[in-house]
């Protein structure tokens, strides 16, 4: 479970009634992203089905890469289980990009980020609603170990393990993949596995729409140190200009 940020808890040991002296009132939305209630789940399957499997792309777009230090842990959804952990900041290699949807489709736009940070690699999928009334955007996550490749990340079909809604006015609803605790075994998630398979398919449909088996490696390649560097065959103690 997550809270929504900003949130400050003071004062558990007041007694019933007293409130701090010259602190404000604070209210904590708690997301439940691992068990959903049956209305969520239904918010969630409306908008999955909305986001359009054919979509007329206008003619913007962008792509652009980079390089971010991340100074917080980036995964606040799963908790890391016997995780080494490291004050010294992580730096991930990204790409991002950004496509625009025709003026009748209810999305403006779809944008989609790779990001490596040498442990984890991780995808997201993010769609934004044109005039948010209620639904202010759709988002997708998944991620793999860094072990394997970049091409072999976005050609695996990952499938989704976060769907996330940001709402007009109202707190957001999210479903995660959870994992056991030293406390007890991982929560029986089969009643979501439709919702887990509707995002894994809109992540598939928009790796080809988007064409990122090409465009990934190929931005990431133009990142310096974002790759490892080739092996020289050059046998140790000679020179290659040796003349």
């Amino acid at each position: 479970m997550l809270a929504t940020l900003p949130a400050a808890v003071s004062g558990f040991a007041q007694q019933a009634g007293e409130a701090p002296s010259g602190q404000p009132q604070v209210k904590v939305n708690v997301l439940n992203v691992c068990t959903p209630s049956a209305e969520e789940q239904k918010e969630i399957a409306n908008a999955l089905a909305r986001i359009p499997k054919q979509p007329l792309f206008g003619a913007d777009f962008e792509i652009s890469h980079g390089r971010s230090t991340l100074s917080d842990p980036a995964d606040l959804l799963k908790p890391a289980k016997d995780a080494p952990v490291s004050d010294a900041p992580s730096v991930a290699s990204y790409v991002r990009i950004r496509k625009e949807f025709a003026v009748q489709a209810m999305f403006s736009s779809v944008q989609y980020s790779f990001s490596n940070d040498g442990q984890n690699m991780t995808e997201t999928l993010v769609f934004h609603v044109r005039d948010p009334k209620d639904l202010i955007q759709v988002a997708l996550e998944d991620s793999a170990s860094s072990v394997t490749s970049p091409l072999a990340m976005v050609t695996a079909n990952t499938p989704a393990s976060r769907i996330r809604l940001e709402r007009f006015g109202k707190s957001s609803i999210a479903l995660a993949r959870c994992s056991g605790t030293e406390n007890g075994p991982p929560p029986d998630q089969s009643a979501y596995e439709a919702l887990f398979r509707g995002g894994s398919e809109v992540l598939a449909n928009y790796r080809k729409l988007l064409e990122v088996k090409h465009t990934i490696p190929a931005e990431l390649a133009q990142i310096p140190d974002a790759a490892p560097k080739a092996k020289s065959t050059q046998p140790a103690g000679k020179s290659a200009d040796k003349k």
